[in-house]
């Protein structure tokens, strides 16, 4: 093994995982929620993020959209 390298003629290129790099995010999650996902973790052997990591991705590739619409009590019988 050499004792210096000279990197200085390298060609530099862009890193190929740059794209699937996860960024750190803060949510509020319902506890219930949580204690889902750490059930399943438990269950699975795969940590609870991860799975949540998981399902948001598939609802992204399958194009899910929520229903938040709102209902009048009179229709609600």
């Amino acid at each position: 093994m050499k004792a210096e390298y000279d990197l200085s003629k390298m060609k530099s290129r862009k890193n190929p995982y740059a794209a699937k790099l996860k960024k750190f995010v803060t949510m509020r999650l319902s506890e219930d929620v949580i204690g889902y996902f750490k059930k399943m973790a438990d269950e699975t052997g795969v940590p609870y993020q991860s799975l949540i990591n998981l399902y948001l991705r598939d609802c992204v590739s399958q194009h899910r959209k929520i229903d938040i619409t709102w209902q009048n009590k009179s229709q609600v019988s």
